[in-house]
Formats: C-alpha cells, structure tokens, sequence
C-alpha cells in the first residue's frame, strides 16, 4: 500500500526532475520563444494561420535551415562560414548550366554538390591547417565564390532548365513538398551525427577548449576540414532547392543568406564562441526566423525596418547566450 500512495509522488517528482533537465537544455528558451511569436502573429494577423502560409512559411524557411545546419557545426567550434551565400549561388549556377549544356540532370546536381563540398573543403584547408581566422578565410572565399558565379554566367540567370528539375524546389512527396522533406533529412543526420557519434562528441569538445582536445590526442584539423566541408554542401543542397524552385539559376542569389543562417544558430541557443548548441535548437531558431518573416511581410512591415528589428532580436539572444553560458 504503501508504494502505491507514494507512486503520485514520485510520478511528479520525475516530472520535475525531467522539466528541470530541458530547461538546462539550449533548446529549451529558443523553442518558447518561438511558441510566442508564433501566437503573436496568428492573433495579429488574420492570414498567418491558413494552410497556404504555412506551407508558403515552411517552404521559405527550408532554404535558411539548410544553410544554418551547416553553419552550427561551424559555429559549434568556435568557427565560422561567412562564404555560405555565394557558394549556395555558384553551386546552384552550376547545375544550372549544366543541365542547359545537355548533362542529365541528377549528374549536373551531384557535380553542383560537390561544387560547393569543394568550396566547403578549401576553406577548411585554410582554417584547419594554416591556422588562419575562420572569419577572414570565409569573408575571402565569401568573394571568390561570387566573383567566380558571375564570371560562370556573365551576369546574367541561367534559365531553360528541364521541367523534371522543378521536383525538388516544387515537387512533394506524400503530401509533404520536397524542401521540407530534404530539410528534415539534413537535421536528422545533423542530429545523429552530433548526438550519438564519436564525432560530434569531438566537435563539442573543440569548441569548448581546442588545445585540451589537441592535448588529448584527437586530430582537431581533420574535424575542422569535415565541419567546413560539411558546411560547402548544405550551402550547395539549398542551392539546388532554390534553383529548382526559381527554375533558374541566379547568380546574385543568397545576397545576405549568411547573416541569417548566424541568426538561426545563434537564436538556437548556440554559443557564439563554440562548445554550446543543439541541431535541434538551431531548427527552431531557423523557424523562428522564418515566423518573424512571414509575419513582419504580411503585416505590411518595411523590409528595411524588418532588419533592424530582426538585429536587435540577434543582440538579446547573444546577451542571453552569454548569460546563460556559465
């Protein structure tokens, strides 16, 4: 009898104790935070909460998630990838091209993937094993790479691609449209890989205290060149949606892409400085994003002003970040 009183006791115990154990997660701030956008802007606005503007919102925020999945790992030790845009642009031209010059269409995209796996690997070559600032090889490659689309195109969009092409950026998969299907493949690997592999393990522990991992006997330069590497494909797998979606391929594309992605993983709950962050933070912070866009547009707010508001949501989520970060 007695084990049976005490049942309700312990049952809320463990609840507390496991509601205790998520609020000490990354996650756990950024995803209230975006459950009360999300209400703001249904009650705000009438049109948010329709069928169209979730797909609409979801479909858009794809593209921004991709790219920041990529970029958490970066920031996760204690780096960065400024060069994400352009090469999400110059991967996609690529492809583009490709196709239009008669190569079928599923080689023109493995061979735009590793255009931008390629850009990806360079500058982890520089980060890694020249011991160069991840901010001033990225801001350099961040040039490179669009230099190198607009030289590839002349400056002008590339269209005329082959209607199958359109599957990835339009099409859907039971019931569910292709980038938000590509998108959850990227975070449930992103997941994985940081959560149950040797790997992500390594990655934490870099970002936390680089020397000590050295020290330990774990090759920091070979995790280094993968974490960049993995970042050059995300950036080209959400250039090939957004080709796909566009039907074109546009070398001004991704203008300011980079910038968001930051503030995915930063809004995420990620350390700016490394060692701290959740994937899954960095999907809600991607969403939250996508949220603040779609409301701000459509309650007619000026994209110029959208800006603003948006840095200073940045600057409390850093302040709250170093806060928080012990």
């Amino acid at each position: 009898m007695s084990q049976l009183a005490s049942t309700p006791g312990t049952t809320r115990q463990s609840l507390s104790l496991r509601l205790a154990r998520w609020r000490r997660t990354p996650v756990f701030y950024p995803l209230i935070g975006f459950i009360v956008v999300f209400i703001a802007m249904a009650v705000i606005n009438d049109n948010f909460l329709t069928s169209s503007n979730m797909v609409n919102l979801a479909r858009q925020a794809s593209i921004i998630a991709i790219i920041a999945a990529g970029m958490s790992l970066a920031i996760l030790t204690g780096g960065i990838d400024l060069s994400v845009g352009p090469v999400m642009a110059l991967s996609g031209t690529v492809m583009a091209g490709l196709m239009v010059a008669g190569v079928p269409p599923v080689l023109a995209i493995v061979l735009g993937l590793l255009v931008g796996a390629a850009f990806g690997a360079f500058n982890g070559v520089f980060v890694a094993f020249a011991g160069m600032p991840p901010i001033i090889v990225t801001l350099a490659t961040m040039g490179i790479a669009r230099g190198l689309g607009l030289i590839y195109t002349g400056g002008y969009p590339i269209s005329g691609l082959p209607q199958e092409f359109a599957f990835f950026g339009r099409g859907s998969l039971a019931g569910i449209e292709m980038p938000i299907l590509i998108m959850i493949g990227v975070y449930a690997i992103g997941y994985v890989l940081l959560s149950h592999t040797a790997t992500g393990r390594y990655l934490y522990a870099i970002g936390g205290n680089e020397e000590a991992t050295r020290l330990s006997g774990i090759r920091v330069s070979r995790y280094k060149l993968l974490v960049y590497t993995l970042s050059g494909t995300t950036a080209a797998i959400a250039g090939l949606i957004l080709t796909s979606r566009l039907m074109s391929g546009q070398p001004n594309a991704g203008v300011g892409f980079e910038l968001d992605a930051i503030a995915a993983v930063v809004l995420g709950g990620a350390a700016i400085t490394g060692g701290r962050g959740m994937i899954l933070g960095t999907l809600v912070g991607a969403l939250l994003l996508g949220v603040l866009n779609n409301g701000l547009n459509l309650m007619g707010v000026s994209p110029y002003l959208q800006n603003v508001i948006k840095g200073l949501i940045i600057l409390l989520a850093i302040y709250i970040s170093r806060k928080r970060t012990p």
